[in-house]
């Protein structure tokens, strides 16, 4: 399966200059967010394939002009193809605007959507607009990433991992391919394609190597790490368990 990842920066190749035939070949397309919601609905117009989105900090219009003929799946699960991808739009909140969430919100609504992520044994393509945590993020409020996205890496280990908000424009530490446990992670700035089936091994394993000869790693500074909860969705799951058990022995 081809996928066309795009994010932040629409494609002049794609819009502006498009000619019949540049998408033949394309899949899937997904949005990581702050694109124009017109340029998502020409996309549709000239491909067969699926196109997903979520939205980013600067798509508030989307309330009012939603992309036509795509398809959101922000707090949702999407199979294509047997393969299950899930979506979390905004990023962390540092000023009014309705696409932006605390650390906490965020991980409200991830726990929402735990059962649905069970009930598919997980989710093999996780789609955001801010990346996670120390995986990629700035330290400005702005570019921060949201924590319990590098939660749900560490659980359920998905093959892909794709988020803008972070520019390639902003400098050289921000990297087109990142490695995280076994994810690949992939900032789609304007566009990327890659194969879902035949590209990972390759890919994961020259980003990896590339990685290690560099120095880089993106675990949780020691400081950070002593000072923050453990496993915050398990114990949330932990928790929900435990209220319906009580609930059952008291009815």
């Amino acid at each position: 399966m081809r996928i066309l990842a795009i994010a932040d920066k629409e494609s002049k190749n794609l819009w502006d200059f498009y000619t019949p035939g540049k998408l033949d070949g394309i899949d899937l397309i997904v949005s990581c967010g702050d694109l124009d919601p017109n340029y998502l609905s020409f996309l549709c117009t000239f491909t067969h394939a699926p196109v997903l989105y979520v939205r980013g900090n600067h798509d508030d219009k989307y309330e009012d002009i939603p992309p036509d003929g795509c398809i959101s799946i922000e707090d949702d699960i999407y199979v294509h193809n047997g393969v299950r991808i899930l979506g979390f739009g905004g990023c962390l909140r540092y000023k009014i605007g309705i696409n932006q969430y605390e650390q906490k919100e965020m991980r409200a609504k991830v726990r929402r959507m735990m059962l649905k992520i069970r009930k598919h044994g997980g989710f093999d393509i996780l789609v955001t607009h801010a990346p996670a945590r120390y995986l990629g993020d700035d330290e400005d409020r702005c570019h921060q990433g949201f924590e319990v996205y590098r939660d749900l890496l560490e659980k359920y280990k998905p093959k892909y991992y794709l988020h803008g908000h972070v520019h390639m424009s902003y400098g050289r530490k921000f990297k087109r391919l990142k490695t995280y446990k076994d994810t690949l992670i992939i900032n789609p700035y304007e566009t990327y394609i890659f194969d879902y089936e035949t590209e990972y091994d390759e890919q994961f394993a020259a980003t990896a190597s590339k990685e290690e000869s560099q120095g880089i790693n993106y675990d949780v500074p020691e400081e950070v790490a002593a000072a923050r909860p453990k496993g915050i969705v398990r114990n949330k799951l932990r928790e929900l368990n435990i209220k319906r058990q009580e609930k059952r022995k008291s009815v």
